[in-house]
Formats: C-alpha cells, sequence, structure tokens
C-alpha cells in the first residue's frame, strides 16, 4: 500500500483554475461578441474552452488517487455505498439545475410545474457523476491494469463504433442516434439547432479514460512525490499523448461535442503538461502568493459550480423590459464603454469574481459542502 501523503496543491489549484475559467466561458454570449478561444469549436477542432471539461474530469481522477484507498480500506459494501451515493448526487443535482426554476405560467395565467417530460437528462454534471462512478468501479475491481486495458479496448472501440454505425457529422454520428433511442428527442440538447447532446451516452464512455488518466498521474505524484522525475515523466506522458492524438486527428478529428478518441489523448496530454508546470511552479519554485485564489474555488467546487449556473439562468430568466436580465447587464454595464468582447470578457470576469467572493467568505468561515 503506497503511504499516504498530504494532498498535492497542484492539483488542488488547477481544479480551482479549471471551475474559474468555465464560469468566464459558461458566459460567454455570442461568436460575434466574445473572443474565440471563450468559445467551443464549431464541430472539429480544439479552442480553450473545448479544454475545460476534459480538464475537470483529469482533476476529479487526479483527486481519486488521494481518496480511493482510503474508501477500499472500509470494505466493498461501504465503498459501493460511498461511490453510488455520491454519483447519484452529482447526477442529480446537474438533473435538477436542468429543471430549474421548477415552475412556469401556463396559458391561463396558472403557476404549474415545468414538465418532466422535456427536461434533459444528461448534461455536463450528469458526465462528471457517471465517469466517476464508472471509474472507481473500474479501478476498485480491475485494479490499474484493468483500468489500461478498459481506456485501450474504449477508445480504440469507440472509434470503430463511430466509424461503422455512422459518421462524424453532427446529424449522422452514432453517438446521436444512441441517444434519440435512449432518450428522446425531448429529452436532449438542443443548442445545435437540432437534438444532439454533446454529454451524451456513447461520449461517456470514453469521458471516463480522462478520469482514469487524473488518477494514474495522482498516483505518479504519491509514489514519487513533486519531484524532478514525476515533473520529467508527467511531460513525456503529456508528449507522446499529444503526438498520438495529432496523428490520429487525420482520421478521427478532435471533437469535443463527440468526445472523439484523439480529443481524449489530446485532452489528457495537455492536462499532464499542466500539471508538471504547476508542481514545477508550485513545490519546485515554492511560488505559492497566487494560489490562493484558485484554492478557494477548489474547495467548494460543486457549490460554486451550481450556484454560477443558478445565477445564469436567473439572469437569462428575469427581464428588464424587452431585454433578458444578462442582456441588460451586459449592455449597460459593460458593452456601452468596452466594446463587444472586450465588454463581454469583463463581464464574465466580474461575475466570476462575484462567484469567488462567496467562496472566500465560505472559506473564511470554514463552510465547506461536500457530497
Amino acid at each position: 500500500m503506497t503511504a499516504a501523503l498530504p494532498r498535492s496543491q497542484a492539483i488542488d489549484v488547477l481544479r480551482g483554475a479549471t471551475l474559474a475559467l468555465m464560469i468566464v466561458v459558461n458566459m460567454s454570449i455570442s461568436e460575434d461578441k466574445s473572443y474565440a478561444p471563450l468559445l467551443h469549436a464549431v464541430w472539429h477542432g480544439l479552442t480553450l474552452t473545448d479544454l475545460v471539461f476534459p480538464t475537470f474530469l483529469f482533476v476529479v481522477g487526479a483527486a481519486m488517487s488521494f481518496t480511493l484507498e482510503k474508501y477500499q480500506s472500509l470494505g466493498d459494501a461501504v465503498l459501493l455505498q460511498k461511490v453510488l451515493r455520491r454519483t447519484a448526487l452529482i447526477f442529480l443535482c446537474g438533473y435538477l439545475l436542468y429543471w430549474f426554476p421548477f415552475f412556469e405560467f401556463d396559458k391561463a395565467g396558472q403557476l404549474a410545474l415545468l414538465p418532466l417530460a422535456k427536461t434533459r437528462i444528461l448534461g455536463v454534471l450528469q458526465r462528471i457523476a457517471l465517469a466517476y462512478g464508472l471509474a472507481c468501479l473500474i479501478l476498485h475491481y480491475g485494479k490499474e491494469r484493468g483500468a489500461i486495458v478498459f481506456s485501450v479496448v474504449t477508445l480504440l472501440g469507440y472509434w470503430w463504433v463511430m466509424a461503422a454505425a455512422g459518421d462524424y457529422t453532427l446529424g449522422g454520428n452514432a453517438a446521436l442516434k444512441l441517444d434519440l433511442l435512449l432518450l428522446g428527442e425531448a429529452h436532449m440538447y438542443r443548442g445545435e439547432g437540432v437534438p444532439f447532446d454533446p454529454e451524451g451516452v456513447l461520449g461517456t464512455l470514453p469521458a471516463v479514460v480522462n478520469v482514469l488518466a487524473g488518477y494514474f498521474a495522482g498516483r505518479l505524484l504519491r509514489a514519487k512525490g513533486p519531484g524532478y522525475e514525476a515533473i520529467a515523466k508527467l511531460l513525456l506522458w503529456g508528449t507522446v499523448l499529444l503526438a498520438l492524438a495529432l496523428c490520429w486527428s487525420a482520421v478521427f478529428p478532435l471533437n469535443k461535442k463527440l468526445w472523439t478518441s484523439s480529443y481524449v489523448l489530446c485532452s489528457v496530454g495537455v492536462d499532464l503538461c499542466l500539471l508538471a508546470l504547476l508542481v514545477y511552479l508550485i513545490d519546485l519554485l515554492a511560488l505559492r502568493r497566487w494560489t490562493y485564489f484558485f484554492e478557494v474555488f477548489g474547495r467548494n467546487t460543486l457549490f460554486i459550480y451550481l450556484l454560477a449556473e443558478i445565477l445564469m439562468s436567473v439572469l437569462w430568466l428575469g427581464h428588464v423590459g424587452k431585454l433578458a436580465l444578462f442582456d441588460w447587464l451586459y449592455l449597460n454595464g459593460f458593452q456601452w464603454w468596452a466594446g463587444d468582447r472586450n465588454g463581454s470578457l469583463l463581464f464574465a470576469l466580474v461575475f466570476m469574481l462575484g462567484c469567488w467572493l462567496t467562496g472566500y467568505v465560505m472559506d473564511k468561515k470554514r463552510i465547506y459542502i461536500k457530497l
């Protein structure tokens, strides 16, 4: 059994920085009013924004490397109870987030419950929950060898399924066909103009690999400690995976919305290099004065994410005249003096800092909400 080591500050900072960026990119307004790196690639391709979600999954896995062993020591029954409970609660939080605000006014002007028949089932938190739960079970029952086999088989198998059962277009991919069969149009995301869920059923399997990769990175830091050897190995594996991803993308394009296998390797490669950089700055150079800002986000991650998403929903639901409150604040608070793109960015940063302030107050009062 690996000796217990203090939790890695580099991992905590990476988690906090990822959440901060996630809030900022979620506040992006439109293609013509936001900077390109803060928008998702239209289809194939990669932007800074496309790296946020897989990095969050990677950090989930890295944090798991410091907790799973403790759960395993409690026995199978307790581990299953804890993993399934956490998976279910995170999934439920995501589902309720899409159901929010739960009520609407019907045609007669009466307050009525929003129909569950039209509520999206899968989404960001739901994918995090499922990927976390599956990764825990794979590591517990299959150990590290089983996790490696699962990762290789899943990435190659996903490529085969996507190539054999459809194409790589928005309307003809295999992931869409499966979601239509299992979920139905009414329960799917419609932001692409047609029913298509970027966090659908089939794409969740390769997303589990992002979590497993984070687990292995965390195990490396536990085994080797935050020294030059660990940094070198993180950079080596990161470089290898990035090279493989670029080669693979020639036949299986980088695509976040399809969560392609090349995209998995690319995002994991970037995350390994980022983690190596943070370990170097924080643990070897001892540059820690700037880290607290991101640690605040990392100490109440789920609560701050839910707070940000609910506040954004309220801003879109509320109105000032004919304008959504979101648009009114953007136009009257930022756009008129900073311009479209700068105004959009400043609005997002101010919103993110407001969420951070909530986390700061909670941290000072030692209030930590965990599942």
